[in-house]
């Protein structure tokens, strides 16, 4: 049940940093659960200091902070990529 949590968290968190970040039309669905996954693990990385720890559970504060890692996630990989866009 916790794996089903964490895809379906990261695909809405992953979903609305892509809309925050202007490439939703660029990642799928897939691409959206990566980010909001990662983007969480480094919003929580971040926020605890550089102390990699683990939490069981759901709050908004979280949920927050992994938009805001979502968000950097995406930034450096436009960075890294030149921001280009794929033909559709």
């Amino acid at each position: 049940m916790g794996l089903l949590v964490t895809i379906l968290a990261g695909a809405v968190i992953g979903w609305i940093a892509s809309k925050i970040m202007g490439t939703d039309a660029q990642m799928g669905a897939i691409a959206n659960i990566i980010a909001g996954i990662v983007g969480a693990a480094i919003g929580g990385f971040i926020l605890s200091g550089g102390q990699a720890t683990g939490s069981a559970g759901f709050s908004v504060p979280q949920f927050l902070v992994g938009i805001v890692g979502a968000c950097i996630l995406i930034f450096v990989v436009k960075l890294i990529t030149g921001g280009t866009r794929r033909a559709v």
